[in-house]
């Protein structure tokens, strides 16, 4: 007989949100994560407020588990990660290693949600200092302090007088194989630019961009807002290193608007990094044996009508393990990963029922 439940891997945003669909639906749904609690990237990398409505991180997630652990259908397993597959769609096996021991569990179709990694600034080239200056920061670094209600300088301890974000960290470089745009990155760094103004009204903030990506509405909700009612400085420039100069960090480039060379003193340097394939993902992708596109992220077969089907006929994936995603198309996959899942199990259910 087919196997009736849907396996949801990761504990994130897109996998709540299919788990919460899957079990709505009236399909036994599993959860497995492989941190200690639901909740993904932002509970662990500790952000403040979601992007663009600035509401609490902790909050959303809060109530995005609450409604998934309050379905009497679903089992959660934490600490626990999949170490292989075998079966087809309808009939899959998984094994399963965690803190409980070693299992298998059989499900009728899988999702995958296992997020991404954020870009390490000081992997390829230290040009930003990030390793070598305790006041160079990466986004979720000061997500970090503003969930705490506060903006330090590290080394110091005072707010910041000048502060400067520089985007397309990690994203949109040929030179270290990254080639995509990351998509959200322009987005968070003009949120928390907010979000410092708000903190620190005296501090000067300012934004190099190479261009600026605001999606959707984002531009009204952010960018605007950011440059008009809180007077964030926008320029548009190549940041080509930083360096300590006396207490001061010293941003150097290019203004390319003016085309002419930038030097700027700041006290807190943001590095805007990008989106890379998560190690889980990675993991997850040999373990399933599920193709990567070119990338790194898991491959979908239907896209652009259809962004959740792999080339694994009863794989499903959501989020940004299938590349960079914002919140909302994270949440949408989800459902539209949870409602294919779903329909294969019935499909499949139904075919095994004898005739007559």
């Amino acid at each position: 007989m087919p196997a009736e439940t849907v396996v949801v891997i990761g504990g994130g945003p897109g996998g709540l949100a299919a788990a919460r669909a899957v079990g709505e639906l009236g399909t036994p749904v599993i959860i497995v994560e492989a941190r200690e609690r639901l909740g993904g990237t932002p509970i662990s990398s500790n952000y403040a407020a979601l992007t663009p409505e600035f509401r609490p991180a902790d909050e959303a997630m809060a109530e995005m588990i609450a409604a998934v652990e309050a379905l009497p259908n679903c089992t959660v397993r934490t600490s626990t990660k999949v170490a292989a597959r075998a079966g087809e769609a309808g009939d899959f096996r998984l094994a399963l290693t965690g803190t409980g021991g070693d299992e298998t569990v059989e499900a009728g179709a899988i999702i995958v949600a296992t997020g991404f990694d954020h870009f390490d600034p000081g992997r390829e080239t230290q040009m930003y200092g990030y390793y070598e200056y305790e006041d160079v920061l990466t986004l979720q670094d000061l997500e970090a302090q503003l969930k705490e209600h506060k903006v330090v300088v590290p080394s110091t301890g005072k707010a910041p007088e000048h502060l400067c974000f520089i985007q397309c960290v990690g994203s949109r470089d040929r030179r270290i194989g990254n080639t995509w745009c990351s998509k959200v990155c322009c987005g968070i760094a003009s949120k928390e630019a907010i979000e410092v103004k708000r903190l620190v009204p005296s501090c000067k903030v300012f934004i190099f961009y190479i261009d600026m990506r605001m999606y959707g509405f984002w531009e009204d909700q952010i960018y605007w807002k950011a440059q008009e009612e809180y007077k964030v400085n926008f320029i548009r420039g190549i940041v080509t290193e930083v360096i300590r100069r006396g207490d001061k960090l010293v941003v150097k480039g290019e203004d390319t608007t003016m085309g002419r060379p930038v030097e700027a003193p700041m006290d807190m340097v943001v590095l805007s990094v990008g989106m890379e394939p998560s190690k889980g993902t990675i993991e997850l992708a040999k373990a399933l044996d599920i193709p990567r596109e070119s990338h790194g992220f898991i491959a979908t077969v239907g896209a652009p009508l259809d962004t959740v089907s792999t080339p694994v006929p009863g794989i499903f994936v959501a989020g940004a393990a299938a590349g960079p995603k914002d919140l909302e198309d994270t949440v949408s996959m989800g459902g539209l990963a949870a409602a294919k899942a779903v329909a294969l199990v019935r499909r499949h259910v139904a075919a095994a029922q004898p005739v007559g």
